[in-house]
């Protein structure tokens, strides 16, 4: 924090004079809290320019191409830990030991079952039903099943629901595959790994012994790693401003699956395979490339450039190697897969995209990945919820341990004034 001040003056007014904080990264900010009592607020839509909380868990430089995790860059994450470990620090804010670790993954790989009543919720849902809407109804249900531990005011309640939440979503979402696909649900098992496990879910059946591919394994470890937490995106902040009123954490996470689902924030990945089905073949991509250029025209190239990141995207540099990786392993032959690396190879070398920095995101490439793995498109975001539960526990638990203020935006009113009522 600074001494800093800045000095409000309005046109015939006394000046306001307002602090300038500063965090340990990133850039300074104005504490606009006072201007309540001056019955004056700042208009802000959609955020864009406000500090809502105040966090230890993740710092973006857009600008740069930054994401640390609690400090810890997220390329050395993804290449030189594992996705437990990356929960490990998010929780709790330092690296673990060996023994931290282990305790950790022994607690998570425990409570990775579900209670059996739950299972029968799914036949409530139509089974064309979109997987994300089936696991936003179920995420929310849990509260029904776990209420043993839900006061939000007991921290030893906020750490079980957090070991629930984070043991629980792989077998709540891979069930969520099962049942579109009318297969039988199955069982997790306690000597695989969170990724392995989790496809284990997904691919297995009663017929026959499935193997897990330790690439694909690999692959899957470092989408979860890599959609970990980001800020306060969307979905963060929802889950924030759901816990804010004492939500039980259920709710506050389903809440953040809602916003997660929205094409704009989580189902990017989902759009991009969208793109690359109406694109069709490699032949039509210079029409497509000459409607992405055109200003007049509707279409956007879906995966390239970030909000955030006017720079290269720092997961999409790892998650491009393990894309290849898995591709190469597959040795697929796929149309999609043609037309996204003829597309990927000239978003690296058209001097528009290079000069305009879009560059693939990390959704191009975890799009193609799951594709690949055989993973169909409607499963996309539903994962991308999985991985990002985590980010939102995170989160959660933070404006919990510490000072915590219901979220209550304010308004700039432009409807009618005061006026009278004519019965009809």
């Amino acid at each position: 924090m600074a001494d800093k001040k800045a000095t409000l003056t309005l046109e015939g007014g006394t000046p306001i004079e307002l602090k300038v904080l500063k965090g340990t990264l990133g850039q300074e900010v104005v504490d606009v809290r006072t201007l309540g009592s001056n019955d004056l607020f700042t208009f802000d839509p959609g955020f864009t320019s406000t500090a809502s909380c105040e966090s230890k868990i993740t710092f973006i430089d857009g600008d740069e191409g930054i994401l640390l995790h609690r400090g810890f860059p997220i390329d050395e994450l993804a290449t030189r830990s594992n996705y437990l470990e990356v929960c490990y620090i998010l929780l709790n804010g330092e690296a673990p030991s060996k023994k931290q670790l282990e305790e950790f993954k022994t607690i998570v790989t425990r409570h990775t079952m579900i209670h059996e009543q739950i299972t029968h919720l799914f036949r409530g849902f139509r089974r064309d039903s979109h997987p994300m809407a089936v696991m936003c109804g179920v995420t929310g249900a849990l509260a029904a099943f776990y209420h043993d531990a839900m006061d939000v005011n007991i921290e030893r309640h906020r750490e079980i629901a957090a070991f629930r939440l984070l043991s629980k979503m792989p077998t709540v979402t891979a069930m969520c595959y099962k049942y579109s696909i009318g297969q039988p649900f199955v069982y997790p098992r306690n000597d695989l790994s969170y990724a392995g496990n989790f496809l284990h879910m997904m691919f297995s059946t009663p017929c026959e012994e499935y193997k897990i591919n330790p690439v694909l394994e690999k692959a899957m470890d470092r989408i979860l790693i890599l959609h970990a937490d980001h800020e306060q995106n969307a979905s963060t902040s929802t889950v924030r401003t759901a816990g804010s009123s004492g939500a039980n954490p259920f709710a506050c996470i389903a809440a953040g699956i809602a916003s997660l689902w929205g094409p704009a924030h989580g189902g990017a990945n989902e759009a991009c395979l969208r793109m690359l089905e109406e694109i069709e073949t490699v032949d039509h991509i210079p029409e497509f490339l000459r409607r992405a250029k055109d200003k007049n025209d509707s279409f956007r190239l879906m995966g390239f450039g970030h909000r955030v990141y006017k720079n290269y995207d720092p997961r999409a540099t790892v998650m491009r190697e393990t894309c290849h990786e898995v591709l190469q392993e597959l040795g697929m032959k796929d149309d999609l897969l043609e037309i996204a690396m003829e597309l990927e190879h000239i978003a690296l070398n058209d001097p528009y995209f290079i000069e305009r920095k879009l560059y693939p995101n990390v959704d191009f490439y975890s799009g193609l990945i799951l594709k690949a793995m055989g993973i169909p498109i409607s499963m996309f975001t539903a994962i991308f919820a999985m991985a990002r539960t985590v980010g939102w526990i995170a989160h959660w638990k933070e404006m919990h341990d510490e000072e915590m203020k219901i979220a209550r935006p304010r308004q700039l009113y432009t409807g009618y004034k005061k006026r009278t009522f004519k019965p009809a």
